[in-house]
């Protein structure tokens, strides 16, 4: 899954990867949340003929996403991520993944490795050699009861790569730039024609840095949170630091 990402990345930066006309000032983001304001890259509507407008624009939406039939979002489960595996056929999914697929632009993701039920150890996980990532992300927009409109997302998971795996078993799909528009082509390009897109980063495109527990707090925001530590002993490599068990008929101690 994907619980937490970061944006680092300057305005122009983004400008440039994702061929934007303007992109407003925004200050570099180190803990992004769900619920909070994310940005997505979507196709912009038809524009006239010989317009030297781009064709994407940028939105901020509520990372978790919201379908339009959706009454009472108190009642409705937040939806951070979705499954690509399944999303075209899940209901609260299909919409989004025919008419309004999206790019989240990220500098990166958190993820924890977990053992005996709990997290014990979390990454930074990162591009190999930096940069800004796109995750294939989904975006639906809900009515208020009071009229007013709320544009909301989900970002897209798949199996993890090698880089991966030893942390989680999933990671955010990665959308390399050559199929940019093919991704963004709701019109154009049913679900089944973008779903070769929907796999692992090639194995060396991440690496996994281990960082303390100062990311598991929202309200840390700095980026300090993405500042290397040791890493905490694997169950296998912890057991090799305890002591051997006494030998048959040794008396213990203790």
């Amino acid at each position: 899954m994907c619980g937490r990402f970061a944006l680092n990345a300057t305005p122009e930066e983004v400008e440039a990867l994702f061929a934007l006309l303007e992109l407003e000032a925004f200050p570099p983001r180190y803990n992004i949340a769900p619920t909070q304001p994310i940005l997505m890259v979507a196709a912009a509507p038809p524009r006239p003929a010989g317009s030297n407008l781009p064709d994407r624009q940028a939105l901020l939406v509520r990372w978790g996403l919201l379908p339009s039939w959706v009454k009472d979002p108190k009642r409705f489960p937040l939806l951070i991520n979705a499954r690509s595996e399944t999303a075209a056929e899940k209901n609260a999914f299909r919409a989004a993944m025919r008419h309004r697929r999206t790019l989240v632009p990220a500098s990166g993701f958190y993820e924890w490795r977990r053992a005996g039920g709990k997290a014990v150890q979390a990454y930074w996980v990162r591009p190999r050699h930096g940069g800004v990532v796109a995750f294939a992300g989904l975006m639906e927009t809900w009515l208020e009861p009071g009229g007013s409109e709320l544009d909301t997302g989900a970002i897209l998971t798949t199996a993890a790569s090698a880089d991966v795996a030893p942390v989680h078993d999933r990671m955010p799909v990665v959308i390399a730039p050559e199929y940019f528009a093919r991704w963004l082509d709701c019109r154009g390009h049913a679900p089944a024609d973008v779903a070769d897109l929907l796999r692992p980063a090639e194995d060396g495109f991440f690496e996994a840095v281990p960082v303390s527990d100062r990311v598991n707090k929202v309200a840390n925001t700095g980026p300090e949170v993405q500042q290397p530590v040791a890493e905490a002993a694997r169950p296998a490599e912890a057991a090799q630091d305890e002591p051997p068990p006494p030998a048959a008929g040794q008396l213990r101690l203790l």
